[in-house]
């Protein structure tokens, strides 16, 4: 399965109790299709959900049927919300995202920031050209016998 199929797949559920676990979320959306995966982020220190999770169904209908029939029901007395889940970009070797907000990376060195952002050769002239031209006029001439701010006086 691509990572795009994958990712229309999976569904994202937040506002979840603590004590929710893998196969709570696994026997509750059951009913909508074939589940391949359930993710369930826990809480270090307290080994509990840490309020939201990942579910991943065979079928992107599936899903979707999912989220239009569980999308602010209620689970364990909490509201919870059920979304598509998005795709935050690719990883790298070390497991850490290399794009977007909340990469390793500097935003200006990574790939799709310098192709958003980069000024050609042609554009960099222009900019050259305009900066010599206006180099010429100096924009405090005839100024010199000011010493306060405003108009002229009328004599």
């Amino acid at each position: 399965m691509s990572d795009e199929t994958r990712v229309k797949s999976t569904i994202y559920v937040t506002g979840l109790y603590p004590a929710t676990t893998s196969d709570t979320l696994y026997s509750f959306f059951l009913p909508f299709g074939e589940i391949v995966d359930v993710n369930l982020p826990t809480d270090k220190s307290t080994t509990q959900a840490r309020g939201f999770g990942y579910v991943e169904f065979s079928t992107p209908e599936d899903a979707a049927a999912a989220i239009d029939n569980f999308d602010q029901a209620e689970l364990y007395g909490k509201v919870i919300k059920v979304s598509q889940a998005k795709n935050l970009g690719g990883r790298d070797g070390a497991g850490g995202r290399n794009e977007g907000l909340g990469s390793k990376v500097a935003v200006w060195e990574q790939e799709g920031w310098l192709k958003k952002y980069e000024v050609d050769e042609e554009d960099k002239k222009a900019v050259e050209q305009a900066a010599a031209g206006a180099n010429g006029l100096d924009p405090m001439e005839g100024l010199e016998g000011l010493d306060v701010a405003g108009p002229k006086p009328k004599r």
